[in-house]
């Protein structure tokens, strides 16, 4: 029947953040986290990573980050099949820019990774523009509501340089100024890619923020996602 081969085809997995933010100062920042996917519903789970960076806040609408972290993908079929795919070290340095316009804000994310991987060392490159808007009634300063949506493309140094396109649906509530919950739709298509594999996602998140005694007390406008 043709409905019980496209959901044969359509496999829905989960991709699961957990983030803990520590804010300095106003320019200063630090960050760790960790994700946890599976290729199914909660069921074959294929791949973790967790991950820490700095970040520097060199203008009101740049901010500046070095990250670095373990990334570990599994074999397809299972739960953590082995032997690995890959087992990667990662170096990171971003850019990140926002500009509101209107209501809406929109944000450019610049990466470059150096990938040291079970296959050798590879270069990959990605960017991403995302497009948010804030909702709800004020509370201490900040809407408890807001969606948002984001595309990113991942380029090589090698042939056929294009690797991957990700595009994120998501809706964020934040039930305090310290906590955000998110949850969305993922999807990515690869054009070739050598470790974690899957098309779509929901995508549920959990964003935690400390405040230094330097720190500005300002809420942050948490991130779609900082894979």
């Amino acid at each position: 029947m043709p409905f019980v081969t496209l959901a044969q085809n359509i496999d829905l997995g989960s991709w699961n953040i957990l983030n803990l933010k520590y804010n300095y100062n106003k320019k200063w920042s630090g960050f760790a986290e960790a994700q946890l996917r599976s290729l199914r519903f909660y069921d074959q789970f294929h791949y973790y990573e967790y991950k820490a960076g700095l970040n520097y806040k060199a203008h009101e609408n740049l901010t500046l980050t070095i990250g670095t972290g373990s990334y570990q993908t599994y074999k397809e079929g299972g739960d953590f099949v082995l032997p690995k795919n890959n087992n990667e070290f990662r170096l990171w340095p971003q850019v990140l820019i926002n500009q509101s316009i209107g209501k809406f804000k929109l944000e450019q994310r610049y990466r470059a990774e150096g990938r040291f991987t079970s296959n050798g060392y590879r270069n990959r490159f990605r960017y991403r523009v995302g497009v948010s808007y804030s909702f709800g009634k004020d509370v201490n300063g900040y809407k408890p509501f807001q969606m948002s949506t984001s595309n990113e493309l991942f380029f090589t140094d090698n042939e056929p340089y294009f690797e991957r396109n990700r595009l994120l649906f998501a809706f964020n509530y934040k039930p305090s100024k310290s906590t955000t919950l998110q949850i969305g739709y993922l999807h990515q298509f690869d054009y070739k890619i050598n470790d974690e594999t899957g098309r779509d996602f929901i995508q549920i998140g959990y964003f935690f923020e400390l405040f230094g005694r330097y720190a500005s007390r300002k809420p942050i406008e948490t991130n779609l996602q900082d894979n």
